[in-house]
């Protein structure tokens, strides 16, 4: 099976899918992450205030059935593998776009996957807050609304930026594998062409495409998460 892996025959097959499938696949994988995550984001960032502002010694503290309702689900959800998220997710996926497969429907498994994951890298970035900044805005009379806004947001903005690069890395890596339903972008290309067909030569250059946007992903954020960091600029 492994004989002709690198042959000039593998290679003219791989370079007829990278003129005809590559282009197509980049422009899915990175429309279905960012969408995917910016979903996520909106979806987890409130999530992740309320697991830190609800909890007990919180600036705005919720009963404990609920704040422990919240916990279970997040940790539900972080605990299905995602290939069985993916298969559960089918009735939603169709309800919400009409499809369960392709690269649109690919993105209601993914948010489902990856917002809990947001919402728990959320609360570990307000829980670096200094917790004196905290208490300094509520003897001035701020409310929690402000406290969230113009406190504890602002002053973890490195950290999230951080995380969410973390985020968006991971949902990359998940929308890698949904091409193993049906899912576009570069996962549906090594499935398909690579793996299914045995043309290892196109898995390869997809698998070394998908770690080349991870390091932008990556170099990004890093970069962004360094140059908004006060505690840096007051070096």
């Amino acid at each position: 099976m492994y004989d002709n892996i690198f042959s000039a025959e593998a290679w003219q097959f791989a370079l007829e899918i990278v003129k005809s499938e590559f282009l197509l696949g980049i422009w899915e994988t990175f429309y279905v992450t960012v969408v995917s995550t910016a979903i996520a984001i909106m979806i987890g960032l409130p999530l992740g205030v309320l697991l830190v502002t609800g909890d007990k010694g919180g600036i705005m503290p919720l009963p404990k059935p609920v704040m422990s309702a919240l916990n279970v689900i997040i940790n539900l959800l972080r605990s299905v593998p995602f290939l069985i998220l993916m298969i559960m997710a089918f009735p939603l996926a169709r309800l919400i776009v009409g499809t369960t497969i392709g690269t649109v429907a690919s993105i209601v498994p993914l948010v489902i996957a990856a917002f809990p994951f947001v919402a728990r890298l959320v609360e570990s970035s307000l829980r670096e807050v200094n917790p004196n900044i905290i208490e300094a805005a509520q003897s001035m009379g701020a409310s929690p609304f402000d406290i969230i806004r113009k406190v504890m947001i602002p002053e973890s903005i490195p950290s999230l930026i951080s995380n969410f690069t973390i985020a968006i890395t991971t949902i990359l890596g998940y929308s890698a594998m949904s091409g193993i339903i049906g899912g576009g972008g570069l996962g549906k290309i090594a499935i398909n062409y690579g793996y299914y067909r045995y043309k290892y030569v196109v898995m390869l250059l997809a698998v070394i495409l998908l770690v080349i946007m991870v390091q932008i992903f990556q170099s990004l954020g890093t970069s962004l998460a360094v140059k908004l960091d006060k505690r840096l600029k007051n070096k």
